[in-house]
């Protein structure tokens, strides 16, 4: 006797999909652990001379505060706490083995003297600003070749002050490119948690050729019209772990990055096993979790899950180009939840600003391995613009379990794609209609065993009823 189903069996299937995503989820947890090991020696920021009017340039009594600390580098390490006040200061350097505590109250706020932020050399898997040729303006809080860093608080804030930049960044007159509110460099064992950053004068949050980071519970704030003001950007760096933040800002939630064309793939620095979870935000000018455009020294097993974004431009985008060389692959995102987005997937293969003209034209970026499962949304323009480039075909894109409720009369629209699909409204593009199951599990990303079998087992058993007659 054949079976008809029903809506009913559907919604049991999708809620068993649901559960199985969990069971996945719980293999995939964090592998750092929060230090909380309290430091021997803490002084504060007072003691240096320092005056929390908002005036005062405290720039000197960061930096001698922790000169003074890095004689307890050797000794278990040392806080510096930044008590309740508005403290101004201009760029500083941090140490290893130290935390930077700010109390509730605490600002730390950035001079809007641009000689208050030294120009450093560009990045060397840039070859120059990302801006502008040349030199670029070393972060406010900064610190390179670090063991063991904790910038912390109970909710204190990091408040760039950028709009003197981003006007400046608008009128075109600019000399550097812009700092970014913490940049890290070649530095490990790092924690930045508990505290709120605003109007970075560029991107937020830069670890750079880092391993071993944490970014937890903080917020992260830029007017929506503010120009690249990126939240997150781990950039060549592996073993991060970004969880339960919220961010909004005029650019990119979180950008995952490695390196620049040619200098990028002569770096060779990849940026793998990023982990992201529990991420809330929106802007207009960006997307809540962008891969690219800088990545050509690779970008690999990257898992996001449980996010929501509204109101947004763009959901999730891989962006590249002729040029770029390096690769994207092995990415699984799943259990998004989206409201109000422009575009929910998009893969943008135009992104194309170069360093210079010794960039090579034939280096063409290898996207492949791409899994995205469990979304829904509301109020979406488009579903998806996945444009690879021609003959450089983007492979094995598995689009899984994806309900959409889309506003455009064209959905979906793909060229240069290959890959399949299985339960997505409204119905995919072309290179994407081959089924999941039961023939291409294998080439998806991060489907188990247990999930493939399972899911497409009861997946196949209601395409075949489908296509029996109803009995009354």
């Amino acid at each position: 006797m054949k079976r008809s189903f029903s809506l009913v069996d559907v919604l049991l299937v999708l809620a068993f999909c649901g559960h199985i995503a969990w069971t996945v989820k719980a293999s995939s947890e964090c592998k750092q652990a929060l230090s909380r090991e309290i430091r021997p020696h803490s002084v504060a920021i007072t003691e240096f001379g320092a005056v929390g009017d908002g005036v005062t340039l405290n720039t000197k009594a960061f930096q001698n505060a922790i000169f003074y600390l890095n004689s307890f580098s050797d000794k278990g390490g040392a806080k510096l706490f930044v008590p309740a006040g508005r403290w101004l200061t201009g760029s500083f350097d941090l140490i290893s083995h130290l935390t930077l505590w700010l109390d509730k109250d605490a600002v730390i706020l950035g001079s809007d003297n641009p000689d208050d932020w030294p120009v450093v050399d560009p990045l060397p898997s840039y070859g120059r600003g990302v801006e502008l040729p040349g030199g670029r303006h070393r972060s406010l809080i900064y610190g390179r070749n670090l063991t063991d860093v904790i910038i912390t608080g109970d909710n204190g804030t990091i408040d760039g002050q950028g709009s003197v930049w981003w006007n400046w960044f608008k009128r075109k007159t600019l000399d550097y490119t812009r700092p970014h509110l913490v940049e890290l460099m070649n530095s490990t064992g790092v924690v930045i948690s508990n505290l709120t950053f605003l109007n970075s004068p560029f991107w937020t949050i830069h670890p750079v050729y880092c391993s071993h980071v944490i970014v937890q519970n903080v917020t992260i704030l830029a007017p929506p019209d503010s120009p690249n003001t990126d939240g997150i950007n781990p950039d060549s760096s592996n073993d991060v772990c970004i969880e339960d933040c919220y961010i909004s800002t005029g650019d990119d939630l979180i950008a995952i990055k490695s390196g620049w064309d040619e200098y990028g793939i002569s770096f060779a620095r990849p940026s793998t096993n990023i982990i992201i979870r529990r991420l809330i935000g929106h802007n207009r000018n960006g997307s809540g979790i962008a891969i690219g455009s800088e990545m050509s020294g690779g970008v690999s097993e990257v898992y996001a899950e449980n996010l929501y974004f509204f109101y947004s431009s763009t959901a999730i985008t891989i962006k590249t180009a002729r040029g770029r060389g390096g690769y994207v692959r092995n990415i699984y995102i799943l259990n998004v939840t989206l409201v109000g987005v422009d575009t929910a997937i998009r893969f943008d293969s135009t992104f194309s600003p170069h360093p210079d003209d010794f960039y090579d034209p034939n280096a063409l970026p290898v996207i492949e391995r791409i899994t995205i499962k469990d979304v829904i949304g509301n109020n979406i323009k488009v579903a998806g613009l996945l444009k690879g480039i021609e003959g450089d075909t983007f492979h094995h894109v598995c689009l899984l379990n994806i309900a959409l409720t889309v506003t455009s009369g064209s959905p979906w629209n793909c060229s240069y794609i290959q890959g399949y699909s299985a339960m997505v409204s409204p119905e995919t593009c072309e290179p994407l209609k081959e089924s999941i199951y039961p023939n291409h599990s294998s080439d998806c990303y991060h489907l188990s065993n247990h999930l493939r079998s399972s899911v497409g087992i009861l997946i196949l058993a209601i395409s075949q009823a489908q296509q029996q007659p109803h009995h009354q």
